[in-house]
Formats: structure tokens, C-alpha cells, sequence
């Protein structure tokens, strides 16, 4: 087996991966939330690989994925998966893997302490925000702090935006809230920290012009094409992907309520330019986490 990650032995980088149990049975949602998002995705495949069953699962299909999982004890009152133990198992599996760690914001320096630790003592490559899971607003300076942590580790940030599937159709959404995945909000972060790159995951209905725009103004703004089949993407994403976003819009599925297998057969039937394909399956990733050399 390959032990370092060798761009030139994958067809592609899949960006967003949650890990959603980890090796000792305990999962990263509560069970009424996960059950509510496999409702929404229609997801009757295996809800639950374990880190080493993903780098199993990528490496048959020559593709990379970015693992984690998110960090949300304020907002859910849910225990998080450990992101030092999913980064040092994908460790274990660094031809396929790469590891994002997650902090919840409202732990404060902690946090910050924490994000610096991840980078520096488990190897991790970026970082997972979820802010209408997290509960909270992007751009409160009080996360200043973080952002500018990540700024100077020179690791990027994928935050989610848009509708979510967690706690879709349950009263009141489980208190869920969505303008807190407004990427509005992340434009003010965007500017205010320059150096860091920020990637926008999903189609970010029903936000979906605000994130194009974001994308074109900010240069450290990237999308990732999660969350959703490719045949249901808004028809300006497909547009911006194809011209003006080409080299700023990312393969990602959100496996495993989405396979990379149904993500890619869908994409094939998307109206997309040749020459733009390899750029959105691999070559953007490459550049947004820093393994163009």
C-alpha cells in the first residue's frame, strides 16, 4: 500500500466526508438527528463506516477523501467525536486520507488552543464548521480569535452552508437553526481575514447567489458541490462552474448520506466542459489544501 498520498494515483479528491462512528461504537449525532437526515437523503446505504472501512471504501475507487467530523456540544448538548482519534486513525491511512479536525467555537481560547494542537501534534489539514449545528454566527468577533489561528497555521476552512438535512421535518427543525449557515455571514470572515481560505460546502440554498458572488469577489473563497446530487444543482451553479468558478469549485458528496459512486455518475450526466471536469474532481482540491507540491 501507498504510505503518502500520490496525486498522480487518484482520479479525484472527494472534500467532504463525515465520520459519523467512531471505534468504540459511539456516534456523532443522537439517534432521532441521524434518522431524520437519512429521511431527508433518502440514504439506505451504511450510515456508519468506521475511519478505516472510508480509506477502504476511497481506495478502490482511486479517490482521496477529506475525513472529520463536527464538534457541537453547545448546540446539540451531544458528545463530539474525538478529532484527535479520527486524525491519528486516517494517519493510519495517509494514501487516501486526509484528516480535518473540528473545535466548537463556543469554547473560546480553548478552542483556539485546541485548533493549534490538532495541527501541530495530529496532522490535521483544515477544519469542519457547521454553524446552524454549532449555534452560532460566523462573523461574532468573538471567534476572531480562531480564524485568526487557522490564518496563521495555514490550514483552510470549510464551513457549512445552506439548507441542512440534520433535524429537516422534526418540530421546529430540533432547534436548528438556519441563518446561522447564511454565507453572508462568512464574507465578513472572508475579508476580514484574507489569508484564510475559506471553502463554502453545498449548493448553499436558498442562498445560492450570495455564495457565487462570494466566491467571485473574495480570491480565498472556494464551493464545494456537497450534499447534493449533481442533477439537482441550480442552474447559475452550473453555470459558474463551467465558466467564471472553474477553478474555485470542488467535488465533494457529504458520503455517507451521498456515495461518491451516485455523486460521479450524476456528475457525467451534468452539462459540464471537458477541460473543466479534472479541475473540479481533483485539481482544485489539490490547491485548496496544499498537496500541488
Amino acid at each position: 500500500m501507498t504510505t503518502t498520498l500520490d496525486p498522480a494515483a487518484l482520479d479525484a479528491i472527494d472534500v467532504h466526508v463525515h465520520v459519523e462512528q467512531d471505534a468504540h461504537g459511539c456516534f456523532s449525532l443522537d439517534r432521532e438527528l441521524m434518522d431524520a437526515s437519512a429521511k431527508y437523503f433518502r440514504a439506505d446505504q451504511d450510515r456508519t463506516p468506521t475511519v478505516a472501512s472510508i480509506a477502504e471504501h476511497y481506495r478502490a475507487r482511486r479517490t482521496a477523501a477529506v475525513v472529520f467530523t463536527v464538534d457541537a456540544p453547545a448546540g446539540t448538548g451531544h458528545p463530539a467525536l474525538s478529532s484527535e482519534e479520527i486524525a491519528d486513525q486516517a494517519a493510519e491511512h495517509p494514501d487516501v486520507l486526509i484528516p480535518f479536525g473540528s473545535v466548537d467555537p463556543h469554547a473560546g481560547k480553548a478552542a483556539v488552543a485546541r485548533a493549534r494542537r490538532l495541527v501541530t501534534e495530529h496532522g490535521v489539514r483544515g477544519f469542519k464548521f457547521h454553524p446552524s449545528l454549532q449555534a452560532f454566527e460566523p462573523n461574532d468577533v468573538r471567534f476572531s480569535p480562531l480564524y485568526a489561528a487557522l490564518e496563521e497555521l495555514g490550514v483552510p476552512a470549510l464551513f457549512h452552508t445552506g439548507q441542512t438535512g440534520i433535524g429537516a421535518g422534526l418540530p421546529g427543525g430540533r432547534g436548528i437553526k438556519l441563518r446561522y449557515s447564511d454565507p453572508m455571514l462568512l464574507d465578513d470572515v472572508a475579508a476580514d481575514f484574507p489569508g484564510l481560505t475559506i471553502v463554502l460546502a453545498h449548493p448553499s440554498v436558498p442562498w445560492q447567489d450570495e455564495a457565487i458572488s462570494i466566491a467571485t469577489h473574495k480570491a480565498n473563497v472556494y464551493i464545494d458541490l456537497s450534499g447534493w446530487s449533481p442533477k439537482y444543482f441550480p442552474p447559475q451553479l452550473v453555470r459558474a462552474a463551467n465558466t467564471l468558478l472553474k477553478r474555485k469549485v470542488l467535488f465533494g458528496s457529504d458520503f455517507p448520506v451521498i456515495t461518491p459512486d451516485r455523486w460521479r455518475a450524476d456528475f457525467e450526466a451534468l452539462e459540464i466542459k471537458d477541460d473543466v471536469r479534472p479541475l473540479i474532481l481533483k485539481e482544485n482540491a489539490l490547491r485548496v489544501l496544499g498537496l500541488t507540491g
